[in-house]
């Protein structure tokens, strides 16, 4: 990276004269109140691009953008963001932008398979039109439909991986000097994991200093919030309780543990249903997730590790939004060690087989006491770990939870062959320690997944597929479960 960063040949942003912006807005800012964000001074720009924090002064119609043909997953706007940053640091004035490939997206190599990925992304970019929208209605300067770019090139020069990029003539000086945006800083969008997480964290900024963002109908939220292109016919039919479980409550709930913000959602009712929503935002009392200081670049590394172990890089993406890096890198071990022994069959379909692994762990419960703060775990390596006993039993007794659970998965997808195979080994067992015989009888009359036999034939099976270590977490084990343990309930409240 040192070699990287003295490598770096952008050219730096010039310096636009000082001015102040007219205030042209704010009848339209008066729905969500007083406090919008404004251009800052130069001055100000300035020393906010050499901040810790590393900001992104996002404009307001790129905050509820909406996808007319093909959805924008979350990898593709976070780094959508790391693009415009780069941009607004590079200047106005330029045409066209350039940047080092591995400051944008990192974990991949140019001259291999990983660029498909990454051109696949790109590409979305600039072929998906996108209706450029605020959350309130009328704030923003022009109503706008185009791509996200204008175009996109990847190059290597002088043996170092580029990235060039350009916006459409209509948006250019919206995005880069825009007069009304949400402040971002890199770092937090960097640690989202879904698109709607990353979605409403940016909605949330923008009214932070408000207290709530604007009141829409709850519909209006869907291809906002999931960046999913509007479909009129799906969406009259769709239930708001559906959506409030699939969608609204584990993007309040990501938001509420890895953001400096305690988002609740604020439901509107007309008549007997609900018919509009808005979200209340409070800034966090205690301290959040710790984060890297500086912006980090979409890191494309584990989704490389999913598709180099035969997952489909669409189902890939789609597995790390819905259940997060913490419980694929969970699951990942134990994909790895079934492919590697094919007992007792070959995987047909990795991409399947680790859906039903992840669906199979149980979420961890939130509020529990025994759970240590946000981060705690993932601050120390395993080396310096030191907590009590008593919450490393209940990190272990979660670990195995998910563990049994995994395994009861990939029993339940045996062969009948196969499955026949393993319960006649567990009679075996069964035979070997003398068991009573009305255990026998239920494994015969009941089936595996009986509660008198189910611990047997899972050990049994995870002793041949795994070895006598099957049930031993690791230190790494732990830390994964740890990092998910503070996960909030989300919150709603009718008005």
């Amino acid at each position: 990276m040192n070699a990287l960063l003295a490598y770096h040949r952008r050219v730096p942003p010039a310096s636009p004269p000082d001015s102040v912006d007219p205030d042209a807005h704010s009848a339209q800012r008066a729905e969500a109140g007083v406090g919008a964000s404004r251009r800052p001074p130069v001055a100000a720009r300035a020393q906010e691009r050499g901040s810790a924090a590393d900001v992104l002064r996002k404009p307001v119609n790129a905050l509820a953008i909406v996808p007319q043909s093909v959805r924008i997953t979350y990898l593709a706007r976070k780094a959508y963001n790391v693009l415009l940053y780069e941009a607004q640091d590079q200047g106005i004035e330029q045409d066209v932008y350039r940047a080092p490939l591995e400051q944008i997206i990192r974990g991949v190599e140019f001259d291999s398979h990983d660029t498909a990925l990454i051109k696949k992304h790109l590409r979305a970019m600039v072929t998906t039109s996108v209706e450029w929208q605020s959350p309130t209605a009328g704030e923003g300067v022009a109503w706008n439909v185009c791509g996200l770019l204008a175009h996109a090139r990847l190059y290597k020069d002088r043996g170092q991986n580029w990235v060039e990029w350009s916006y459409a003539i209509n948006l250019k000086q919206e995005l880069l000097e825009p007069s009304v945006f949400a402040r971002l800083r890199l770092e937090v969008l960097t640690q989202l994991r879904s698109h709607t997480g990353v979605a409403l964290y940016e909605i949330c900024s923008r009214y932070r200093d408000i207290g709530r963002t604007a009141r829409n109908p709850w519909r209006w939220w869907h291809p906002v919030l999931t960046g999913q292109p509007p479909d009129p016919a799906k969406l009259e039919k769709l239930d708001y309780r559906f959506f409030k479980r699939d969608t609204l409550r584990g993007a309040i709930a990501e938001v509420s543990a890895i953001t400096d913000l305690e988002v609740e959602l604020i439901e509107h009712r007309k008549g007997r249903f609900i018919d509009e929503i808005q979200f209340a935002i409070r800034p966090k009392r205690q301290a959040q997730l710790p984060l890297a200081s500086h912006r980090q670049p979409v890191d494309l590394q584990l989704l490389k590790d999913m598709v180099a172990l035969g997952v489909n890089d669409q189902v890939a993406e789609r597995l790390l939004e819905q259940h997060g890096e913490e419980a694929v890198l969970m699951a990942l071990p134990t994909l790895q060690r079934r492919l590697e022994s094919a007992y007792p069959h070959p995987i047909k379909d990795a991409g399947r087989y680790l859906k039903t692994l992840l669906e199979q762990v149980p979420p961890a419960r939130a509020g529990d006491a025994s759970a240590p703060p946000v981060g705690a775990a993932v601050a120390s390596t395993p080396q310096r770990l030191a907590i009590n006993e008593r919450v490393r039993a209940d990190w272990t007794a979660r670990w195995r939870e998910g563990r049994i659970a995994a395994l009861k998965a990939e029993i339940a997808q045996l062969s009948e062959t196969a499955l026949a195979d393993l319960l006649q080994l567990v009679r075996e067992d069964h035979a070997a320690r003398q068991v009573h015989p009305s255990v026998a009888r239920r494994l015969q009359n009941s089936g595996w997944s009986h509660p008198m036999v189910v611990a047997d034939v899972v050990r049994v099976y995870a002793e041949g597929a795994y070895g006598s270590q099957w049930d031993q977490p690791t230190a790494d084990d732990l830390l994964k479960v740890a990092a998910g343990l503070a996960q909030p309930d989300s919150r709603a409240s009718a008005a």
